[in-house]
């Protein structure tokens, strides 16, 4: 499996988790010049633009320390842009959403970090 296909792994596996916890599916995969929205969900208080980290295990780093300064600046300029296009009246949050599965057909670690920046 290359790193397209287990991006697309762990963006699915967060995506249902949140399902289950109530969250409507907006958007996937939407991309600007700055970068790329992994997942955009609601519930009923807010629009959550998701950052999804897949990662094996958490032994060299957990996944949430991949989302650098820089990397929260481009999904914040990506985000505003989004909002530009869509007519959406709740109030915006990014959430991070850590999955671990060490191989595939694994039961999958999930961490969802909610208001993470």
């Amino acid at each position: 499996m290359n790193t397209i296909q287990r991006g697309k792994m762990g963006e699915n596996i967060a995506e249902e988790y949140l399902k289950k916890k109530g969250y409507l599916t907006v958007d996937r995969g939407w991309r600007s010049r700055f970068g790329e929205l992994d997942l955009i969900l609601k519930n009923s208080e807010y629009l959550v633009f998701v950052e999804v980290k897949l990662r094996k295990n958490a032994s060299f780093a957990f996944a949430r320390e991949y989302v650098s300064k820089t990397k929260q600046n481009k999904l914040r300029a990506t985000a505003n842009l989004w909002l530009s296009c869509h007519r959406i009246s709740l109030q915006p949050r990014f959430d991070v959403v850590e999955v671990y599965i060490a191989h595939e057909g694994a039961t999958p670690e999930i961490n969802h970090l909610e208001n993470a920046f």
